[in-house]
């Protein structure tokens, strides 16, 4: 369904902003150039009257987004995060994005809890409350169980939502290979691969079992990190369009004035923040990829109370390795190591100058070290990063983009906590830690264990190797000699049975000694 009929939905999206007045406001926000902004006026204005009108009692960006579909809302929960970007007034109008869009009806929302679990509301619940949350995907209800009288939240997804969402995303697909196929220089950043990442995101963000398994999954990784809490699934009242959990109970992070009146030091709740965000994605490698202040609370003990995973990032410990290290490098102001690592990564082609590639790291670094702390921002370096290793051919990593985009959302929670956060003070104990943990001695005996163990799970097939070199061996040999390259493939195989064996017979001496 990716054709030219999407063209239609990219018109109507430049249409909406310009109807609803959300064009000027969106250019001046990001200060976008005199060229862009006449281009967008022409673009926009004849189609004008193809927008939707939207909701006119909202303010003009908001009122598009959300006219717009879940797909754009998502986009604009992620720009509320940074008023460093788009500027304070329009990141408050943006925060209602994340749970203070219109509900749906409560009848709708008892019908799929009946669809979903078999059990009408009112014979779980002695009391079930109007939507107290509406976000782009779902909204959520408070309930108290009859059984234990427990209070929880019940979260409903809205009907409807999948075909909207294949119907967005399908637009930004077409798109997207438009602009690979108007712009080859475009290709480097893989538009196509990053649209293919965040659908498989978002869809798996529409089943709510999946989502109570991540929740589960976090709890039990987390159980040990003081100063924080996760609100549990209620598994026996959870389905594909309806997730129970336990309620939580506490002031929501965006409230900064709240916070501060209840006596919470806002300061260390946006350092907590972030180092949270660092430790679960570089010691589990499973950390929440949707930490807006919507889904982030303060409970009354000052733990920060952690909900929604629909979005969860994982990354293997690889590539948890290289990013730690080349956070390191920045950290330390080590650019060679920062180079070396790229590099040695495949991250920048091998053909490309290692000592040039640097110093155009040092350029990227040191600009943002010579700032004041509230200037200090891994969101801008990030950025000056991509056009470094632009230059250099570096393509996009899809398998980093959640992680990015993460910490851009991370930073601008924090930094609205604290504005005079220092981004790499914080990161640095972790990031330390981290390093010892995994490039040390006892790393490195951890990683022999581990190969071990893998080879012992194919020591089973190790006889029937060598069996199939000495056939292949005896089919190949004749009278007058293996011709030469049998001779190879027979050494090779040979070789390959041979080495296994020699080495579990090595493993096993070592074992038994």
């Amino acid at each position: 369904m990716r054709g030219p009929h999407n063209i239609w939905r990219l018109i109507r999206t430049g249409a909406t902003f310009e109807r609803t007045g959300a064009m000027g406001v969106a250019l001046d926000a990001v200060e976008a150039p005199p060229r862009l902004r006449a281009a967008a006026r022409i673009l926009g204005w004849p189609f004008r009257w193809l927008g939707y009108r939207g909701d006119p009692a909202l303010p003009p960006v908001t009122r598009a987004i959300t006219a717009l579909g879940p797909a754009y809302i998502k986009f604009g929960q992620i720009l509320s995060t940074r008023p460093d970007v788009v500027g304070v007034d329009l990141a408050n109008q943006l925060r209602m994005l994340q749970d203070r869009l219109p509900p749906f009806a409560q009848e709708d929302a008892c019908q799929t809890f009946l669809a979903e679990t078999g059990r009408p509301v009112e014979a779980v619940f002695s009391e079930f409350s109007q939507p107290v949350a509406a976000a782009s995907i779902a909204q959520v209800h408070r309930a108290r169980r009859l059984d234990n009288g427990c209070e929880v939240a019940v979260k409903v997804l809205r009907p409807g939502i999948e075909s909207a969402f294949r119907r967005d995303i399908d637009a930004f697909h077409f798109a997207a290979s438009m602009i690979e196929a108007l712009s080859p220089s475009s290709r480097r950043l893989r538009p196509r691969d990053v649209i293919a990442h965040f659908e498989s995101v978002v869809m798996g963000e529409l089943d709510l079992r999946l989502e109570a398994a991540s929740a589960s999954q976090y709890a039990e990784n987390t159980a040990g990190d003081a100063g924080m809490a996760v609100a549990a699934p209620v598994w026996g009242l959870t389905g594909r369009r309806v997730l129970t959990s336990d309620w939580a109970e506490g002031l929501p992070l965006g409230d900064v004035p709240g916070l501060q009146a209840a006596g919470h030091d806002t300061a260390r709740l946006g350092n907590r923040v972030l180092e949270l965000f660092l430790l679960h994605a570089l010691r589990d490698g499973f950390f929440h990829g949707d930490m807006h202040q919507g889904n982030l609370k303060v409970a009354q003990n000052g733990d920060i109370i952690v909900y929604d995973f629909g979005i969860i990032g994982e990354i293997d410990a690889y590539t948890r390795r290289i990013y730690a290290e080349i956070l390191m490098g920045f950290i330390s102001r080590d650019y060679d190591r920062v180079a070396r690592v790229h590099f040695e990564a495949g991250y920048v082609p091998a053909d490309r100058d290692r000592d040039e590639f640097a110093r155009a790291l040092r350029a990227v670094g040191e600009p943002i070290f010579g700032a004041d702390a509230s200037r200090i921002s891994m969101a801008n370096l990030l950025a000056y990063l991509f056009e470094v290793t632009e230059r250099f051919g570096m393509q996009t990593r899809t398998e980093l983009i959640l992680l990015q985009r993460t910490m851009v959302v991370v930073e601008g929670v924090a930094r609205s906590l604290n504005p005079q956060i220092n981004m790499w003070q914080v990161a640095r104990p972790i990031v330390e830690s981290y390093i010892r943990d995994t490039l040390g001695p006892r790393a490195m005996l951890r990683d022999g264990l581990r190969v071990v163990q893998a080879l012992g799970r194919y020591g089973p097939l190790v006889p029937d190797a060598i069996e199939r070199g000495l056939g292949r061996f005896l089919r190949d040999t004749d009278e007058s000699g293996p011709p030469r390259r049998s001779r190879r493939g027979m050494a090779a195989s040979f070789a390959a049975g041979a080495g296994f064996a020699a080495l579990f017979i090595a493993i096993g001496a070592w074992l038994a000694g």
